[in-house]
C-alpha cells in the first residue's frame, strides 16, 4: 500500500511539473500589438539621437558592396566567441546603443531587444549583442526598408522554451525629418508580459 502511495505521489509530481513548463497557448498578437504601443514605440524611436546616429553611419557607409557587408556581418559573427571584439565594442559603446539599453531596461522586461538598422540593413544600434551584424537578407528588414516608407512588419510569435515566454518583432522603415527612409528598426516584444500588463490592465 505504501509502496502504490508513493509510486501515485511521484505520478502526480512529475504530472505538475509537467504542467508548469508546458507551453501556453499562444497571445492574441492583433489585440496586445496595438496602434497605442506602436504609438508608444515611435515615439522613443523618433528620438534624435536614432536619427542622426543613422544618417551618420549612412554616410560612412553609403558605397558598400555586398563583399563588404558579408565581411562586416563574418567579423560580427566571429568576434561573439572571441575575446577580442572590436567591432561589438564599438557598437554596444555607442550613445544609440546606450540610448537603446536604457530604453530597454526602463520597460521592465516588455523590451528584450531594440536594434536600428541603416539604409544597407547593417545595425547602427543595438540595446544588446544581436546573433549578426547584417540583417538585410532578414523579412525584418525585406518587409519594411525595402517595401514602403510606412512599411510595419509584425512577426509570427515564437515561444521561448528557456524563459518560458511568447516572444515576436516588430519592425518599422525608420524615417529622418523630411520624411525620407533612412533604415529600419525592430522592437522584440515580450508578448507574456504584454498580456500580462493588458489583464491587470483590464
Amino acid at each position: 500500500m505504501r509502496f502504490t502511495t508513493t509510486a501515485l505521489a511521484t505520478t502526480f509530481l512529475a504530472l505538475s511539473l509537467t504542467t508548469a513548463h508546458a507551453e501556453p497557448p499562444q497571445p492574441d498578437i492583433a489585440k496586445l500589438v496595438s496602434p497605442e504601443l506602436l504609438a508608444q514605440i515611435q515615439e522613443f524611436i523618433s528620438a534624435e539621437i536614432v536619427t542622426v546616429s543613422v544618417q551618420a553611419q549612412n554616410s560612412r557607409l553609403k558605397e558598400l558592396t555586398q563583399d563588404k557587408i558579408d565581411a562586416l556581418d563574418n567579423q560580427w559573427k566571429a568576434e561573439r566567441e572571441a575575446a577580442d571584439k572590436p567591432l561589438i565594442a564599438a557598437t554596444l559603446s555607442s550613445p544609440l546603443s546606450v540610448y537603446l539599453a536604457r530604453i530597454q531596461g526602463k520597460s521592465l522586461g516588455l523590451y528584450p531587444e531594440i536594434f536600428v538598422m541603416d539604409q544597407n540593413g547593417l545595425n547602427v544600434g543595438q540595446s544588446s549583442i544581436t546573433s549578426d551584424f547584417w540583417q538585410g537578407d532578414e523579412a525584418k528588414f525585406q518587409k519594411t526598408y525595402d517595401v514602403s516608407d510606412d512599411a510595419i512588419f509584425i512577426d509570427e510569435a515564437e515561444w521561448d522554451d528557456e524563459l518560458k515566454i511568447w516572444r515576436n518583432q516588430v519592425s518599422f522603415t525608420l524615417l529622418d525629418s523630411t520624411k525620407k527612409k533612412i533604415g529600419a528598426v525592430t522592437v522584440e516584444l515580450n508578448l507574456t508580459e504584454l498580456e500580462r500588463r493588458a489583464l491587470a490592465g483590464s
